[in-house]
């Protein structure tokens, strides 16, 4: 993916906002980052939160939590697996425009689709997207999300001070880094990025204050810092204090 930013203002919405993440933005600018993804369609998969079919691959096993399926909400979708880091997206949004004049803004919780550039959708997303047409030809590019709250941050329920892993959930922006500085490293150092969308340190944050460091494609920065959480960080969900603009 390119690293152009372009700007598209909207003449209509074609449909409400769903209360979380998707639908249309709000308000009439929409910010997408990249080259557009042409020549897929869009399925009804389907995607969604109960993983009827298959498992979201940005969920742990446990699917995503209830607090995350609130503020993100459900236009959801499912990328081409052929996306180069395709995981480092998880959790973004995406745009997408319909060769029959359709659009909405989808939140991205799984990948793996293999015909390429194609997405597949929650029901949500395709009562929106879809006219009756086939093929569903379509365009997407990556897109700043709507404005749903503060970044969380979803610890998986083995992290310890000896390793630490977790999501970063409801970011605007899609991130190229996330780093820490903590107990156990003076300075910051980059997470390793992992097949479902988690970023890890190997060797621990240790038990102290730590910070968390974001850095999104277009250049924003944003930090959040919390005090190691009693009785530990295994499974624990930290809401952050801001989100990127």
């Amino acid at each position: 993916m390119g690293r152009s930013i372009s700007l598209i203002v909207l003449v209509a919405a074609c449909s409400s906002d769903d209360g979380g993440g998707g639908g249309n933005p709000t308000p009439d600018e929409l910010v997408t980052y990249g080259d557009a993804y042409e020549g897929g369609e869009f399925h009804l998969g389907p995607v969604d939160y109960e993983e009827t079919q298959w498992h979201n691959a940005c969920a742990p096993g446990t699917k995503y939590a209830p607090a995350i399926r609130e503020v993100q909400g459900d236009f959801l979708v499912g990328l081409w697996g052929g996306i180069p880091n395709v995981a480092s997206y998880c959790d973004a949004c995406i745009y997408v425009e319909t060769a029959m004049g359709k659009s909405a803004l989808l939140r991205v919780v799984t990948y793996g689709d293999t015909t390429p550039n194609s997405i597949d959708v929650s029901p949500s997303a395709y009562a929106v997207l879809d006219s009756g047409e086939y093929p569903r030809a379509m365009t997407w590019r990556f897109a700043k999300c709507n404005d749903t709250g503060p970044l969380h941050y979803e610890f998986q329920t083995g992290s310890n001070p000896y390793w630490t892993s977790l999501w970063v959930r409801n970011a605007r922006v899609p991130m190229t880094s996330v780093r820490v500085k903590s107990k156990n490293h003076g300075s910051y150092i980059d997470l390793a990025r992992a097949g479902d969308g988690t970023v890890t340190d190997a060797s621990g944050f240790g038990e102290g204050e730590f910070t968390m460091q974001l850095t999104g494609v277009d250049g924003q920065m944003v930090t959040d810092t919390f005090s190691w959480p009693s009785p530990g960080i295994a499974g624990q969900m930290l809401v952050g204090e801001s989100n990127f603009r």
